[in-house]
């Protein structure tokens, strides 16, 4: 939005932090948003997500008169859907040229060679992984990675670490958001399997990093060491 529309957001959440230069006034968390500073800054439409955002807050800015338009992103031609969908309303004259290059990019995604089985923690103490319908898993999946608990009746489960090391996928894959894995911090959990530490960003995020998105997540699981 930031850098497709410069002036048009004038609040993001303390998280938001891309593009690097963004000098915005910040509303707290998605799940502790200042409503009154929201309110305060009078804009013309809030966006905001079905995941992120508590229905009890997005209801409290439509009761003050505000505008509040909800995504829902679930794969990647939902995201781009999305995307396409949040910068008309905020007036963009047509689709920008990173939004049409990532189209492009993951339109023409070549057939994986093999696919991998993969769990893929988000968090530890306790331990969630990516169960079922999520974006992330719907990023991994075009690149030739089943996630075991794809099938899990829960989004992103909690399952405790013996579980996780018998289930015995063919990676581990570990993202630096929303928990920070590093080589130092993660791997060392599950002993003799291989080990893919990824962007969060490339995974879970859905913007103008979807056009490196599929080279540096495949990068990453290439590299993927015991």
């Amino acid at each position: 939005m930031a850098s497709t529309l410069p002036g048009a957001l004038v609040g993001a959440t303390d998280w938001c932090d891309h593009p690097a230069h963004l000098d915005v006034t910040r509303i707290g968390g998605t799940k502790n948003p200042d409503v009154a500073r929201i309110l305060a800054l009078g804009p013309d439409l809030v966006i905001a997500n079905e995941e992120e955002n508590r229905a009890a807050d997005l209801d409290a800015l439509r009761a003050a008169g505000l505008d509040v338009l909800v995504t829902e992103v679930r794969t990647v031609p939902q995201a781009l859907t999305e995307l396409d969908r949040v910068l008309t309303a905020c007036g963009a004259p047509g689709r920008p040229a990173w939004l049409a290059e990532a189209a492009a990019v993951w339109a023409s995604l070549p057939e994986p060679p093999g696919r991998r089985t993969a769990v893929v923690p988000i968090w530890r103490r306790p331990w969630m992984v990516l169960g079922r319908d999520t974006f992330a898993g719907d990023v991994l999946a075009r690149l030739g990675v089943d996630q075991v608990y794809a099938a899990h009746p829960e989004r992103y489960p909690r399952v405790p670490l013996d579980e996780l090391r018998a289930a015995r996928p063919d990676v581990v894959i570990l993202p630096d958001e929303p928990y920070r894995f590093t080589a130092a911090d993660g791997p060392e959990a599950f002993p003799g399997l291989p080990c893919a530490l990824v962007s969060g960003r490339h995974l879970t995020w859905y913007g103008p990093s979807l056009r490196e998105a599929p080279r540096v997540l495949a990068g990453a699981l290439r590299a993927a060491r015991r």
